[in-house]
């Protein structure tokens, strides 16, 4: 590696570290049938680490593990629902804000049955 690639290298990790980290919803969505599993993150940033446990065969809801690995990662989106907005006040949790957003989601998505990869409760 020269020198100059190096720098670069540096300067575009430099970049990657100023973005902000943001918590939010998201969706990965079966393009064929259109089922969807609906999750929050506290950093959307990490959403290629979902991709790599699907490709790997660990993730945790089976069925979408399933058709994931039958239909390959080409069958399916990820995309962002909401980014959560950060707020002023110290004493707000951000996990059970997120947890809120994500149930909002759900509630007016209803990914059950053949909607989705979610179980009814």
């Amino acid at each position: 590696m020269t020198a100059k690639s190096r720098e670069e290298r540096a300067k575009l990790i430099a970049q990657y570290k100023e973005i902000p980290i943001q918590a939010g919803v998201y969706q990965i969505r079966n393009k064929q049938s259109g089922k969807v599993l609906v999750d929050s993150t506290p950093n959307l940033k990490s959403l290629n680490g979902r991709a790599s446990s699907l490709n790997s065969g660990t993730f945790p809801n089976k069925e979408l593990q399933r058709e994931w690995s039958e239909y390959g990662e080409d069958a399916f989106a990820m995309e962002v629902l909401e980014v959560l907005k950060p707020s002023d006040n110290p004493f707000v949790n951000v996990k059970d804000e997120l947890k809120e957003l994500e149930a909002q989601w759900i509630d007016k998505l209803q990914p059950f049955g053949d909607k989705g990869y979610h179980k009814l409760k």
